[in-house]
């Protein structure tokens, strides 16, 4: 396999940020809203060629730092597809940017590049690039609004604690090198017990661990996560809830299942109690939230908590049951920033009140958002529902190996229902919330109501006929062991 043709849907979707950045050179301002739209279509061409890739037998480019195996595709079709949704976001949002609304989905696809490359990683060395060029991207995506002062500021606390992660990171880098000799993640496995068992080595994972914590949002590196979606645009909010919580997702996997799987399980307390504390955080904190991109802030802290229970099994069915939690968490977040993007179009207020009367603006809008939360909050029969009876499931299953998975399992039931709470609050705001004085109604562009139709028609299928993406997921989860 050659290295160029490996790395092939990263390339197409470098070329189309490129193009994209060379065309609006010369076209006038009304054209650039056709520009963003043959962005998302060309992005959504990508996706589509993706499953003409095969990967049932893994191969390995780039002197085997690249990986294109099941769980590669995987992650870059997830990603490629919260991309299109992203970018139509984003066009609906462009009125309200202070820079050239071109470039902001440019940076768009440029941090999607990163994240396929995260999804390949067999190296620490491509871990720590792809990464960065996620992190990267996302500090001027965070603060694009750059005349309001809450987006600067959340730019500049992004930049401030993701350098901090990144020293973390580079540094337990330096220390896995040193220890192990390689950065290689199969070659690292393959090493002696006795250098397996180093502190050294251990401490360097421990601190690539913190590094990833901070990009799933985990307790106790979750503190960023509240502030910066706040003051992110709601395009912005949308692809860090979705996509740069998936590429921790995905390395996270790589380093706990191929590079260190022998530490891992000795950290096995450590990431339980983790766990644990993740999903209690963020629904205890949701609760008393008036902002939705706050209460978005501390579900994803919740999700990524959710998201932990099948690393935790460290099963195929675990991990499976992980992937597909991601698949409907990805339609049903993306629904709700989307809603949010339509409603609060010309306003920097996200005040959950001030969605009273939206079922008389925009039944559409309305039934969107009230899908997406009852799957968030895992109402049966959507998506949430299935994911979260998945990865419950293969808790208990393994719970025969770890009983300590049993009262894991008993904290992720008490997290569901207590984030009924505040998810069903957002549906009262909806519908019996205070009378609205604006009941104008909200008008949707077709590519809107095509994105918001995905979204919906993605929250029930995988909800009432998970079986094609569950099988994608065990393929994938396969891969991994």
């Amino acid at each position: 396999m050659t290295n160029l043709g490996a790395i092939s849907l990263e390339l197409a979707v470098v070329a189309v940020g490129l193009v994209a950045l060379l065309l609006d050179l010369w076209a006038r301002p009304e054209q650039r809203r056709s520009i963003a739209y043959g962005m998302a279509l060309a992005v959504g061409v990508i996706f589509v060629a993706s499953f003409a890739m095969d990967a049932s037998e893994p191969r390995r480019a780039f002197g085997g730092m690249y990986a294109l195996d099941e769980l590669a595709l995987f992650f870059k079709r997830f990603f490629l597809l919260a991309a299109v949704l992203v970018l139509v976001t984003g066009i609906e949002f462009a009125g309200r940017f202070d820079a050239g609304t071109t470039e902001y989905h440019a940076l768009v696809l440029f941090a999607l590049t990163g994240m396929m490359f995260a999804a390949s990683a067999n190296d620490f060395a491509l871990l720590f690039v792809s990464l960065e060029l996620v992190t990267v991207s996302f500090y001027i995506l965070t603060s694009y609004q750059r005349r309001r002062a809450a987006s600067l500021e959340a730019g500049v606390k992004y930049l401030i604690l993701g350098a901090l992660s990144a020293a973390f990171l580079v540094y337990g880098i330096a220390l896995v090198f040193g220890a192990g000799g390689t950065l290689n993640f199969v070659e690292l496995a393959a090493r002696p017990p006795a250098v397996l068992e180093s502190r050294l080595l251990a401490t360097g994972l421990l601190l690539v661990f913190v590094g990833l914590a901070f990009k799933l949002a985990a307790v106790p590196f979750q503190f960023w996560a509240p502030d910066v979606y706040q003051g992110s645009p709601f395009p912005t909010a949308a692809f860090l809830a979705a996509g740069s919580k998936a590429a921790g997702v995905v390395l996270l996997l790589r380093v706990v299942f191929v590079a260190a799987p022998a530490v891992a399980a000795r950290w096995a307390g450590l990431l339980l109690v983790v766990t644990a504390l993740t999903m209690l955080y963020g629904v205890l904190c949701a609760i008393p939230q008036r902002s939705l991109k706050r209460l978005m802030a501390y579900s994803s802290i919740a999700n990524a908590g959710f998201l932990l229970i099948g690393v935790c099994t460290r099963t195929v069915e675990g991990v499976a049951a992980l992937l597909f939690y991601l698949g409907g968490y990805l339609f049903a977040v993306l629904a709700v920033f989307l809603v949010a993007t339509l409603v609060w179009r010309s306003t920097d207020d996200d005040a959950i009140p001030e969605l009273a009367g939206l079922w008389q603006r925009s039944p559409l809008l309305a039934t969107s958002l009230t899908l997406a939360m009852v799957s968030l909050a895992g109402v049966p029969p959507l998506a949430g529902f299935f994911g979260k009876f998945l990865l419950l499931k293969s808790a208990m299953v393994s719970a025969g190996a770890d009983p300590r998975l049993y009262w894991l399992a008993g904290v992720a039931v008490v997290a569901v229902v207590i984030s009924l709470y505040y998810y069903f609050g957002v549906i009262r705001a909806v519908y019996w919330g205070a009378d609205s004085k604006d009941l104008t109604p909200i008008g949707l562009a077709w590519p809107a109501r095509g994105a918001l139709a995905l979204c919906v028609f993605g929250l029930l299928w995988l909800g009432i006929f998970p079986a094609n993406v569950l099988n994608l997921a065990e393929l994938a989860a396969r891969s991994l062991f």
